[in-house]
Formats: structure tokens, C-alpha cells, sequence
């Protein structure tokens, strides 16, 4: 359903962002979506390694 975004795709999505925030706000929402989207890897990251920690201590225990 929602496969790879295409040049025109981004493209469009570029333009339509450009209307609603302007020139001026777009570099700092840009920059504001990739601190999101880091930290956001950044705890999935975490959580898979708190997840492979306790695993590997049930395993021992057993």
C-alpha cells in the first residue's frame, strides 16, 4: 500500500510543506523532524537491547 516515495512524490510533499510553513520555518522543522525521528531510533534501539539483556539472563538462569 504505501510503497517507496517516488521523485515526484517528494517533490510534491516538498512543496506542499513549503506552502504551510514557509521558506523562513522550513530548515528548523526539518531539523526538528530529524532530532524526532533520532531519538526515536535511538529508544527503539534501547529497548531492543534491554529486550536481548533479559533474555540472555533467563537463558542463563535456566
Amino acid at each position: 500500500m504505501f510503497g517507496r516515495l517516488g521523485m515526484w512524490e517528494l517533490i510534491l510533499i516538498l512543496i506542499i510543506a513549503l506552502v504551510i510553513f514557509g521558506p523562513s520555518k522550513l530548515p528548523e522543522v526539518g531539523k526538528s523532524i530529524g532530532k524526532a525521528i533520532n531519538e526515536f531510533k535511538r529508544q527503539t534501539n534501547k529497548i531492543t537491547e534491554d529486550i536481548d539483556l533479559e533474555s540472555d539472563q533467563e537463558e542463563s538462569k535456566n
